[in-house]
C-alpha cells in the first residue's frame, strides 16, 4: 500500500465513531499524564508528605492497570456509548477532587479523615474511569473500521494518539506550572477529560455490531479461572512486572531526585515529554529494525536496554544525563513493547483473547504500586540516610537487569522445554 492508498485508508477507512473515541483517548492520555508528572512533587513539596510516603501515594495512581479486564466487560454491558460518558465524567472529579485535597473548602473534611487517607482515596478514583475508557477505544477502533486493512490502520492511529497524548502532558503540566500554582494541572486535566464528556454524549455514536455476543458474569469467571490456573503464564507476568516496577521510578522518583540533588530550577514535567516524543518519532523504525527478532527475544533486549540506562544516572548525575537516560528507556519500551502485546497474542487459546489480553496490563498495575513503595525506599534510605543519592539508580538498574536474566531463564527452562514436550 502506497501513501495514497493509506491516505485514503485514514480518509474513508473509519465511521465517525472511531474518530470520536480516539481523539478522546488523546485528551484522557493528556490528563493522566500532566497529572502524573507533578503529581509526586505536589505531594511531597505542596501537601508536605514525606518523599518516602509521597512516591508510594503516586504508585497508588497506577493501580488503574488492575481494573482494565473487569472494565472490559463492564464496557460490554453498558454500551460504550455510556460507558465512555461515565468514565470522563468519573475523571473530571476525580483530577478536581486530587487537587483539591488541601483546599480550604475540605477542611471539615480533613479534620474527619486524616489528609494521608483522604489523598489516597482521591488517587485511587481515576482507576475507575481509565479501566473505562481503554476497552471502550479499543473495542471503538475494532468495531468502527470498516474492514481489516482499516483496522490494522485504526490501531496505529490509536497508538500514535496515545503517545501525542502523553507527549503533550507533561508540556501543558510545565506550562501550567510555571504560570499558575500547580493544583491548576489538575483543574486543567479535570477540564480536559470534562469536556471529552460532552463530546462523546454529542458526536459519538454506539458502533455495536450485533453479531458480537457479549460474555455472561458465568463465561466471564470462568476465563478468568483459565488464565489464573496457567502457572506458565502467570510466572511470565509476575516475572514482566518488573520491568514496570524499573519503568514507573521516571515518574515516581526522578522528578525529585533531580530537582532534590541536581537542579532545583530544573522543569521536571517538560523532562517527561522525552520519551513520548522518542516513541512518536522512532516506532516505525524500530519495527523495522526488530521485525525478524523474536518475539521473546525482543521483550528480553527491550527490557535489558531500559533496566541498564539508569546506570547513565550513576556514571554522571546531571539534567543532561537524565534526559538521555529518558532517551534510552524510551528505546527500550519501543523494542519490547509491541512484541509483548504480541507475545500474549499468541498465548491466548481462542475465543480467550480479550481475557488474556485484559491480564497483560496486570505487570503494568503491579510495576506502579510495588513501585511506588521501591522508589519511595530508595530515595528515603539512600538519599536522605545516607547522602549517597547516586546509589538509588545502582539499585534501579540492578532490578531492570535481574528482570531481563530472569526472562532469560524463563525462556530456556520454561518456554523451551514445554515447547519439546510438546514436540
Amino acid at each position: 500500500m502506497n501513501f495514497y492508498e493509506r491516505l485514503h485508508e485514514i480518509r474513508t477507512g473509519f465511521e465517525r465513531p472511531f474518530w470520536v473515541a480516539n481523539i478522546s483517548e488523546l485528551f484522557e492520555r493528556l490528563s493522566y499524564y500532566a497529572v502524573l508528572a507533578v503529581l509526586t512533587r505536589y505531594l511531597h513539596e505542596t501537601l508536605h508528605f514525606s518523599a518516602e510516603r509521597a512516591t508510594s501515594l503516586t504508585g497508588l495512581f497506577g493501580w488503574v492497570w488492575l481494573l482494565t479486564a473487569f472494565g472490559g466487560t463492564l464496557a460490554d454491558r453498558l454500551g460504550f456509548r455510556r460507558a465512555l460518558s461515565l468514565a470522563y465524567l468519573i475523571l473530571s472529579c476525580s483530577y478536581f477532587l486530587i487537587g483539591s485535597v488541601g483546599a480550604s473548602w475540605l477542611a471539615p473534611v480533613r479534620g474527619v479523615v486524616p489528609l494521608g487517607v483522604l489523598a489516597a482515596i482521591f488517587l485511587m478514583l481515576p482507576a475507575f474511569g481509565i479501566a473505562l475508557v481503554k476497552p471502550c477505544v479499543v473495542g471503538t477502533t475494532a468495531r468502527a473500521s470498516k474492514n481489516d486493512s482499516a483496522r490494522s490502520v485504526g490501531y496505529s492511529i490509536y497508538y500514535t494518539l496515545v503517545n501525542i497524548g502523553g507527549a503533550a502532558g507533561p508540556y501543558v503540566a510545565s506550562w501550567v506550572h510555571q504560570h499558575m500554582r500547580v493544583e491548576n494541572v489538575f483543574r486543567v486535566a479535570a477540564l480536559s477529560v470534562f469536556a471529552m464528556f460532552f463530546a462523546v454524549l454529542l458526536f459519538f455514536k454506539e458502533p455495536r455490531r450485533p453479531d458480537e455476543p457479549i460474555l455472561t458474569l458465568k463465561q466471564v469467571i470462568t476465563n478468568f479461572g483459565t488464565v489464573l490456573s496457567n502457572p506458565r503464564f502467570m510466572i511470565f507476568l509476575l516475572i514482566f512486572s518488573g520491568y514496570w516496577i524499573v519503568y514507573w521510578q521516571e515518574f515516581i522518583i526522578l522528578p525529585l531526585y533531580v530537582h532534590d540533588y541536581i537542579n532545583p530550577k530544573t522543569d521536571t514535567e517538560l523532562m517527561l515529554v522525552t520519551g513520548p516524543i522518542i516513541v512518536i518519532l522512532f516506532t516505525m523504525a524500530t519495527s523495522l529494525l526488530t521485525q525478524r527478532i523474536p518475539a521473546f527475544r525482543a521483550i528480553i533486549l527491550g527490557t535489558l536496554i531500559s533496566g541498564g540506562a539508569w546506570l547513565l544516572l550513576v556514571a554522571h548525575p546531571s539534567v543532561l544525563t537524565a534526559y538521555l537516560t529518558l532517551i534510552v528507556v524510551a528505546i527500550g519500551e519501543l523494542i519490547q513493547s509491541p512484541r509483548y502485546y504480541e507475545y500474549v497474542s499468541r498465548l491466548a487459546p481462542p475465543g480467550q483473547q480479550g481475557t488474556y489480553m485484559g491480564f497483560a496490563f496486570l505487570p503494568i498495575g503491579i510495576g506502579s504500586l510495588i513501585g511506588g513503595k521501591f522508589g519511595g525506599m530508595l530515595i528515603h534510605h539512600f538519599g536522605e540516610v545516607m547522602r549517597r543519592p547516586e546509589r538509588i539508580w545502582w539499585t534501579v538498574a540492578d532490578l531492570g537487569v535481574a528482570t531481563a536474566v530472569l526472562l532469560w531463564a524463563y525462556d530456556k527452562l520454561v518456554i523451551t522445554r514445554t515447547s519439546s514436550a510438546t514436540e
